[in-house]
C-alpha cells in the first residue's frame, strides 16, 4: 500500500518527496511504529546532517558556472574537431561532447538541457529527424552520472559506509566510455546522414587548431577535481569546493563570460536544483528509518538468500528490480530506499561492493530515458518539441544499447573494477 501511495501520487505529479512523506505516514499510522511529527522531522533532518553532503549543492554549482560560462559550445567544437569528419559526424559530436560534459556536471539532465539545446536544432538543419537527435541526446546524457566527479556517486557512498568515493570514481569511467564507444557504433551502423561539411555553423569560424585549444580548459576541471582527491590532497566536498572556485575564475576572468551581476541568480539556480535533491534524501531518510524499526530490510535479506541460491541468480534479479524500480521512482530516491537493503545481500553473495554500486547507478540512470517518469526524455522533447510519442519510438533502439552495456557490465566487473584496483583502491 505504502508504494503504491508513492506511485499514485507521483503519477498525479506530487514531487517525489512528498509522494515518500505520504507513504512514510501511512505506514507509520497502520504500522508497529508510534506515529508522532517530532520523529519525522528528526529523522529527516538527521539524514541531512551530512558534511559530505555539502558536495552535491557545491558541484550543482560549480556545473551553473561552468555552463553559463559558455563551455557547452566550447566542448562541442572541441568534438567536432576529433569526431566530426566522420559519417554520421555530428551524431558521433552529441555523444562524445556528452562524455566531456559529464566531467563537469555529473547531471544527465543538465546535459541533455545544454547539449540538445545546441544540438537538437543543429543535427535537424543537417538532415536528421528531430526525433532521433533528440533521442540521441537524451540517450548520450546517460554518461553524465556515471564518469567522475558525479553526484549519484557521492549519494551512493554516504548510503553504503566503507565504500571509496574515489574508488566509484575510478570505477564509472570504463562504464561510461564503454556506452559512449557503443551508442558510437550503433550510431555508424544505422545512421545515413553524410553531414556535409559537418559542424561547420558551430565552429563559427574558428579554425581546429583554436577550436583544440578551447577545449582545454573545461578538460582540465575533471582532471583537476578528480586528480585532488586520488592524491589525498582534499575530500570529496574540499573537491567541489574547488571546482566552484576553478569555474567562478574561469567564467569571470578567463572566459569573460559571466559578470558579478549574473552570480545571484547562478546562485539561485544551483540552490533549488540541490534543494530538490535534499528534499528527496530527507524524506528518504526518515522513510528508511521506519522501514528499519519495522525490519524490513532484515525481512528481505533473509527472503533472498533462502529463495536465490546464486550470485548470477541474484545479479538478474537485482538488474530487473533497479529497471522496473527506475520506471516509477527519481533515481537518487530508488538509490536511498532500495540501496541500503540490497547492498547487504550483494556483499554476501560475494559482489564486489565497488561493481555493485556502479551498476546500481547505470541500471536507474537508464530510468532517465524510459517513460512513465524519464526526466531527460521530458527536457529533450521540451527541446526538440515533437511530441512524446514520438520520442519514446526513437529511444527505444537507444534503451535496448544501454540494456545490453548494462548486462556487460554486471556480468563483467573488470570493466568497472579494472582502475580502482590498479590504483589501489
Amino acid at each position: 500500500m505504502s508504494f503504491m501511495i508513492v506511485l499514485v501520487g507521483t503519477l498525479a505529479g506530487l514531487p517525489i518527496a512528498f509522494a515518500i512523506i505520504a507513504a512514510m505516514m501511512y505506514f507509520m499510522i497502520t504500522g508497529d511504529a508510534p506515529y508522532h511529527p517530532r520523529l519525522v522531522t528528526s529523522e529527516m533532518f538527521k539524514a541531512l546532517s551530512s558534511f559530505p553532503l555539502l558536495a552535491i549543492p557545491l558541484f550543482v554549482l560549480a556545473g551553473e558556472l561552468m555552463n553559463e560560462s559558455g563551455i557547452t559550445k566550447r566542448i562541442i567544437r572541441f568534438c567536432v574537431v576529433l569526431v566530426g569528419k566522420f559519417r554520421a559526424g555530428l551524431a558521433l559530436v552529441n555523444i562524445w561532447a556528452s562524455v566531456i560534459f559529464a566531467g563537469l556536471s555529473g547531471s544527465a539532465i543538465a546535459d541533455t538541457s545544454a547539449i540538445g539545446r545546441v544540438f537538437i536544432p543543429e543535427m535537424a538543419k543537417h538532415g536528421y529527424d528531430r526525433g532521433f537527435a533528440a533521442a540521441l541526446t537524451a540517450a548520450s546524457s546517460v554518461i553524465g552520472p556515471i564518469i567522475p566527479p558525479s553526484i549519484p556517486v557521492i549519494i551512493y557512498a554516504l548510503i553504503v559506509s566503507g565504500v571509496s568515493v574515489p574508488a566509484l570514481f575510478m570505477a564509472g569511467i570504463g562504464p561510461g566510455l564503454l556506452l559512449a564507444v557503443f551508442l558510437s557504433v550503433y550510431v555508424l551502423l544505422t545512421v545515413k546522414v553524410a553531414d556535409p561539411e559537418p559542424g561547420v555553423d558551430i565552429m563559427e569560424g574558428q579554425s581546429n587548431g583554436q577550436a583544440l585549444l578551447g577545449g582545454i580548459v573545461p578538460l582540465l576541471m575533471p582532471v583537476f577535481v578528480v586528480g585532488a582527491i586520488l592524491f589525498g590532497i582534499v575530500t570529496p566536498t574540499e573537491a567541489a569546493a574547488l571546482a566552484v572556485g576553478y569555474a567562478m575564475v574561469v567564467g569571470l576572468f578567463v572566459y569573460r563570460k559571466l559578470g558579478f551581476h549574473n552570480l545571484p541568480r547562478i546562485f539561485a539556480n544551483a540552490m533549488v536544483d540541490s534543494s530538490i535533491i535534499l528534499i528527496i534524501m530527507a524524506a528518504v531518510g526518515a522513510a528508511n528509518w521506519v522501514l528499519t524499526y519495522n525490519r524490513v530490510p532484515n525481512m528481505l535479506t533473509e527472503w533472498t538468500l533462502a529463495n536465490v541460491d546464486s550470485k548470477t541468480a541474484f545479479l538478474i534479479a537485482q538488474m530487473l528490480l533497479f529497471l522496473v524500480v527506475g520506471l516509477f521512482l527519481e533515481g537518487i530516491a530508488a538509490m536511498l530506499v532500495l540501496v541500503p537493503i540490497m547492498h547487504p545481500i550483494a556483499v554476501a553473495f560475494g559482489v564486489d561492493p565497488t561493481h555493485f554500486g556502479i551498476i546500481v547507478i547505470f541500471n536507474l540512470m537508464i530510468g532517465l530515458i524510459t517513460p512513465p517518469l524519464g526526466l531527460c526524455l521530458f527536457v529533450a522533447e521540451g527541446v526538440a518539441n515533437v511530441g512524446m510519442t514520438r520520442l519514446v519510438r526513437a529511444i527505444i533502439p537507444f534503451f535496448l544499447v544501454e540494456l545490453l552495456v548494462l548486462v556487460i557490465l554486471t556480468f563483467v566487473p573488470a570493466f568497472s573494477t579494472w582502475l580502482p584496483h590498479i590504483l589501489g583502491f
